[in-house]
């Protein structure tokens, strides 16, 4: 079986590759490396230099001739959605469009799309569940959203087979960014990190865990919406704390208050991915955070 593979250069992407090869899959990629990295494509793929809004992109499954396809490209900074909405828009929505309408022309027979637990917003119920009301609070959740409710017409009107997998934190080695990464560059320094409130909370994932979901939801037979998560609520303060114990590096946070358009609490429900997905986290939060680390501190030290 073939699946396409978008954003593939990516933190997330990368892992999805790696899980799809050891299960014997082909895998074409796709990445136009604006953020992504050249090194954390493999060499057994065929790659493409592309961007999924570019019509180019018809040359890759007219070729291909691709069974699946796992959309993880996007705009994924809640923050430069804000400061540029229509670059957001134009990679998180008409990119979406784009796969979606050359999925349904050359027969896909199943998309995959990487969405977020930003379209809750902020939940007025704990655990989020599916159907919990939607709310975004930034140009990013809302141009998931939106590409959200298209992948769900495309269905719909054309019997275009997906699932839209909602990922809560998403961490792990290879992570360019988000609230981990930084404390640990942080840390690893000896260097007092920043903090914004740090009350809030995250429901944090680990990467290996997203990438056997997403490989999941494409051999199984359910369609749909689903929460990809741990379903642990922990404080980004609780965070810093088992760094800190897990790294025996102390330094004192410099606190902040909490930035526009972030959430204040959040944790998913994945009861419906496991019943329906036949899928589970393997990983807790502390051994995904050992593995983290000693990357990051292989990194320093190399």
């Amino acid at each position: 079986m073939k699946v396409l593979v978008t954003g593939a250069a990516g933190f997330i992407g990368s892992y999805v590759v790696r899980a799809l090869l050891e299960q014997q899959f082909t895998v074409v990629t796709v990445d136009n490396l604006s953020t992504g990295k050249q090194s954390n494509l493999l060499e057994d793929t065929r790659f493409y230099e592309m961007d999924i809004t570019n019509n180019d992109l018809e040359r890759v499954f007219k070729y291909e001739q691709l069974d699946y396809v796992i959309h993880l490209a996007a705009q994924s900074s809640v923050f430069e959605s804000i400061i540029n909405p229509m670059d957001d828009c134009q990679s998180n929505l008409v990119g979406t469009l784009n796969i979606l309408r050359f999925s349904n022309q050359y027969n896909v027979k199943k998309c995959i799309f990487a969405s977020s637990a930003a379209v809750y917003g902020n939940p007025t119920t704990l655990p989020i569940k599916e159907d919990s009301k939607l709310a975004p609070l930034s140009f990013y959740a809302l141009s998931k959203l939106s590409a959200e409710k298209y992948v769900l017409l495309y269905e719909k009107l054309f019997g275009l087979k997906s699932c839209i997998l909602r990922f809560s934190n998403v961490f792990g080695p290879m992570q360019a960014s988000g609230v981990i990464t930084k404390l640990l560059d942080c840390l690893l320094i000896s260097k007092d990190p920043v903090i914004f409130d740090g009350n809030q909370t995250r429901d944090f994932i680990y990467v290996k865990d997203v990438a056997a979901a997403c490989i999941q939801s494409l051999l199984s037979e359910s369609t749909g919406t689903f929460n990809i998560s741990s379903s642990n609520e922990i404080s980004i303060q609780q965070v810093f704390e088992e760094i800190t114990v897990l790294t025996g590096i102390q330094t004192k946070p410099i606190y902040k208050l909490l930035r526009e358009g972030e959430i204040v609490r959040s944790v998913l429900s994945n009861e419906k991915a496991i019943t329906s997905l036949k899928w589970s986290p393997t990983y807790s939060f502390v051994s995904g955070l050992e593995e983290t680390i000693n990357y990051h501190t292989y990194l320093k030290q190399t």
